[in-house]
Parts: C-alpha cells; structure tokens; sequence
C-alpha cells in the first residue's frame, strides 16, 4: 500500500475491488467473520431489542485493511451467520443490511487512509446515529409493531453514551495494532508511532 487515496477518486474504488481477489483479504474476513460472530454472542442487554456489543472492534478493524466491496460481503455474512448460531425470533433483512452498512462506513473512512481520532469519531458516529439509531430503531418498530418513538428515546440514550467510549477503544486498539499493520505494509504509513487527532 504505497499511498492514501481519496475516496472521491477511482483508484480508491479500483484497489478496493482488487482485494477481492487476494487470498490474504479474503482470510483475513473469514478472521473477522469468526471473531465477530463470537464476540457478538456475549453482550449486554440494555432495553427491548436493544444491547451493547463490541463485536465493533473487529468488524472496524477488517474493514480499515479489505475495503468496502469485502466489508459489504463481510458484513451480510456476519448478520446470517450470527443469526443462524444464535438465532432471536424470525430472520430479518434490514439487520443484515445495517451490518453491511457498518462495515461500509468503517471502510470509507479507515480504508486506504491516514488513522486519525477524527477519522475513527466520524466514523462511529454515522455508526451510532445512523446505522443504530436510525436504521435500528425502523427495524425494532417493523419486527415488534410498535412505534417508532418508542425505540428511540434508548437507542438514543444508548448510543450517545457509548460514542466516546467506543472511539476511545477503537483508538486504543488500532493505536496498538499500528507498528505491526505498518510494517505488513497493510494500512498507510503513518509518518509517527501514534494515531494524529486530524
């Protein structure tokens, strides 16, 4: 990985297509797909339909290294895989949609980037407020036929109160993870043994 590239130019989407290709990507997701699922299992029940988990880490951490086209498939296979080992009620599409959104977001800041506290907080922010929030809290009003205001004010609650502690960890996480990934040559060189703010 020789160079950063803008998520606005086509040879971000380009490199991000070819690691669909490489055997290494695609190990390193069925990684993530294990991880993931495994670490999803244990969580902490918060409300109805609503608990938190931090199975984020790694699903944040494999898309920063394969990109979105992987991440996408990475994050469908997640949500089926999950819900076939631990399955709660009827299988629903919009989760399996919000968990390739996920890793979408992850990918389009962290892919191909310089890791910045800016850049990992923007990201889990659309995360939180969109993707959990958002799309979450349509999904629990479908499944459960209930309002959608009734979801809202905990996932609300929920997901501003973990914004910090989330980036906090995704920051710590990477930032250790930072001198190894380097020298694979798998994320950017960082010019500095620390994550910048900006």
């Amino acid at each position: 990985m020789d160079k950063n590239l803008s998520v606005f130019s086509a040879a971000y989407w380009k490199a991000a297509a070819a690691e669909c290709h490489k055997i290494n990507r695609l190990t390193l997701a069925a990684l993530v797909i294990a991880l993931s699922v495994v670490i999803g299992s244990f969580f902490i029940p918060v409300a109805a339909n609503l608990h938190i988990s931090f199975n984020f880490l790694v699903v944040a951490f494999g898309s920063m290294i394969y990109g979105p086209f992987v991440g996408i498939i990475a994050g469908a296979v997640i949500d089926i895989i999950g819900y076939i080992l631990h399955p709660f009620g009827a299988f629903f599409p919009g989760y399996t949609l919000s968990s390739m959104l996920g890793c979408l977001i992850y990918a389009l800041f962290l892919y191909r980037s310089r890791i910045t506290v800016l850049r990992i907080f923007l990201a889990k922010l659309i995360v939180n407020f969109g993707v959990n929030v958002g799309l979450g809290c349509l999904w629990s009003a479908m499944l459960m036929g209930k309002g959608y205001l009734f979801f809202l004010a905990n996932s609300l609650i929920k997901n501003t109160l973990m914004l910090p502690i989330e980036t906090v960890m995704l920051v710590v996480l990477l930032q250790i993870l930072l001198p190894a990934l380097t020298r694979a040559h798998l994320i950017q060189d960082q010019h500095s043994k620390h994550i910048s703010l900006i």
